[in-house]
């Protein structure tokens, strides 16, 4: 089979080569890596395809990166959890492969749409990262910019379990959740101060529509009465541009491999604030407390432990400012969570969301500039809600 016209197919990894051992893998070498000759935001959109469209559509890319042969049909395996693009496992034989496409409209209740261009700029921060910190991200094998498709070697969750799945399982190490900080700062400190990759990463319409709309903004209509703060939120964050973003970076898309955390699905990526980073991931570690009540002091102590080793490794500029950024636009991320166009999925009960709005609101009203200062507030608010409990 060959590639339907216009679908400009580009191998990064070497036909016929042996697969990488997962806790084995090196940076690229030179056959491996590719030049960018057209720019990861001048790709066109990709259109709805039936499943059987979709699936010619995948054999056809393997067979142009030369992982199946032509007119080959392996199986697909759709993977779950896919909200913003499709994903499939594919085992061709020379080790399994993980392809992605993205979604034009995301599967969420609210009308949410964004640019599939996003799946390039993914592709975009998988080289960037890979090339000073190569067991930070999966391994590509391969893009196709015009479908919005690009495959990657898949990583066994036998050997990479997801960091949000062990949260789940009441597994709060703190030592994870400071690699996990370290990493993320070593990202940003790599990045920092880079022209080449903030005019490469100025994906500021793709950003603002997958991630200042949806959650400040939308959470900004749902709460009118803190909308000068959400919206003045959005706005610095949008004016800020210091580092390379990952714009996703919360536990489902962190996995936890034998060389340190790898991290996945950065569609978002964004050159601009890291403290958005920071405190997306510092979000989630807040909400789980809910989801797992039993282990919400150990929630706590990773807080604690990813922010610190997290600010020990900002460099490219005083972190105190790094971290008040971090600790203001906290609450309005964890509003979002509940009232934005991506509610986490766990926080059903409705007294669980009233706490979330009550902290949250708070700390829209009066600001902290200290990390510590929104984990007391939140620690006091889930304190509030077991003694409400308690009382019924």
């Amino acid at each position: 089979m060959t590639p339907p016209a216009g679908h400009g197919i580009i191998a990064v990894a070497i036909p016929g080569a042996a697969p990488m051992a997962p806790d084995a893998r090196v940076g690229p070498s030179p056959a491996q890596r590719i030049e960018d000759e057209v720019n990861p935001a001048q790709t066109v959109a990709a259109e709805p395809l039936s499943e059987a469209a979709s699936e010619d559509r995948v054999a056809a890319f393997l067979a142009g990166l030369g992982l199946i042969a032509a007119g080959e049909r392996p199986r697909l395996e759709r993977l779950p959890g896919g909200v913003s693009s499709d994903i499939w496992r594919v085992d061709p034989g020379g080790g399994a492969v993980c392809v992605k496409r993205a979604l034009p409209r995301l599967r969420v209740a609210a009308e949410w749409r964004a640019p599939i261009e996003r799946n390039a700029m993914e592709v975009a921060w998988i080289r960037t990262v890979a090339a000073f910190l190569p067991e930070a991200a999966p391994e590509l094998l391969g893009e196709d910019r015009a479908a919005g498709m690009f495959a990657m070697r898949f990583l066994d969750p036998l050997l990479y379990p997801g960091w949000k799945g062990e949260l789940r399982a009441g597994r709060a190490d703190s030592a994870t959740a400071a690699a996990v900080g370290e990493r993320l700062a070593r990202i940003h400190a790599a990045t920092a101060g880079d022209a080449a990759l903030a005019a490469r990463f100025a994906s500021d319409p793709i950003f603002h529509a997958i991630r200042l709309e949806p959650y400040l903004l939308a959470t900004a209509r749902a709460h009118p009465d803190r909308a000068g703060p959400l919206h003045a939120l959005a706005e610095g964050t949008a004016r800020t541009r210091l580092a390379l973003v990952h714009g996703d970076a919360s536990p489902k898309n962190i996995l936890i491999g034998p060389r340190g955390p790898v991290f996945i699905d950065a569609e978002c990526a964004w050159y601009g604030d890291p403290a958005f980073d920071l405190a997306f991931c510092l979000n989630h570690l807040l909400l789980k407390c809910l989801w797992v009540p039993g282990t919400a002091a150990g929630f706590l102590a990773c807080f604690d432990a990813l922010a610190a080793a997290y600010l020990q490794g900002v460099r490219w500029e005083p972190r105190d400012e790094a971290e008040g950024r971090a600790a203001r636009l906290l609450p309005g991320l964890l509003l979002a969570r509940i009232d934005g166009k991506s509610p986490v999925e766990y926080v059903t009960d409705e007294a669980d969301k009233e706490t979330v709005r009550r902290v949250a609101r708070a700390l829209l009203a009066e600001p902290a500039g200290r990390l510590a200062a929104v984990r007391d507030a939140w620690r006091a608010g889930l304190a509030r809600r077991d003694n409400q409990a308690g009382r019924r």
